[in-house]
């Protein structure tokens, strides 16, 4: 004889497949970030830890969605207790996650700011440094992350094409190199961009964190209402315990 509500283990057999997508949407994210990423050449070493914690947050939310599916489908204890345990676990780890990337993000901009300024000059600094700025530059046709005077020697990648002149999107400056001569370079800056994008991808966690801290919570309730009902299969209500002494009096009345 079934000893959970068959409406409650339908609700509960849909969040698992939910669960289950988010699991595969982190997965499938990750493999086209890395896919994305090795075609357009970028380097991946300063990246395999966010692609490590997208391949492990899948992993575990499928694994978690099996387990709590498998636990509502046999009804077991055992199975729905460590789904409630592993809920209670994730909720708080994105709430430890989210909440004080939620008190950072005001100040969000000024941080990156003060970090990006100590490559300045680029010319002076790593060469993975360098080579990403450039990258951006040729992208996005931008020069410099503040100035084009963040470089001593103004590289290749920060010049523009006479198409580009015609439309004003260029300065004509003095490059350093070769006694001062002039050249024409893009106005725009880089870093307003790339501030964008840690904007989006920062926004994109904040979401992701709070989204799966109340999924976790949604998991913990139900779970707990499943677990209550395999321990006391025929308790079914309360509320005639709670009832006022008058009335339950008049409700349980004797018969003659």
């Amino acid at each position: 004889m079934a000893q959970i509500n068959i409406c409650l283990k339908r609700i509960f057999t849909v969040f698992n497949i939910f669960f289950m997508v988010v699991g595969g949407v982190a997965i499938a994210l990750a493999l086209w970030y890395q896919f994305f990423m090795d075609v357009r050449g970028y380097n991946l070493e300063g990246r395999s830890t966010q692609l490590f914690i997208l391949y492990l947050v899948g992993c575990i939310a499928m694994m978690i969605a099996l387990l709590g599916a498998y636990g509502a489908h046999k009804e077991s204890k055992v199975a729905l207790i460590m789904f409630l345990v592993f809920m209670v676990i994730g909720c708080l780890v994105m709430l430890i996650i989210g909440i004080p990337a939620a008190i950072i993000h005001p100040q969000l901009k000024g941080i990156v700011e003060q970090t990006f300024r100590r490559f300045v000059p680029l010319d002076k600094s790593s060469e993975d440094v360098r080579n990403m700025a450039e990258v951006i530059q040729e992208k996005f046709h931008c020069c410099g992350l503040f100035s084009y005077k963040d470089w001593e020697n103004i590289p290749d990648s920060c010049l523009c094409s006479q198409e580009e002149e015609k439309e004003g999107k260029c300065q004509t400056v003095e490059n350093n190199t070769f006694m001062l001569q002039r050249m024409s370079v893009y106005t725009k800056t880089c870093f307003p961009t790339i501030m964008d994008h840690i904007q989006f991808h920062y926004n994109i966690m904040l979401v992701v964190s709070f989204t799966l801290a109340v999924l976790a919570l949604l998991g913990m309730i139900l779970s707990s209402i499943m677990i209550h009902q395999l321990y006391y299969p025929n308790r079914h209500t309360i509320v005639v315990s709670m009832m006022p002494p008058k009335y339950e009096e008049l409700h349980n009345t004797p018969a003659y």
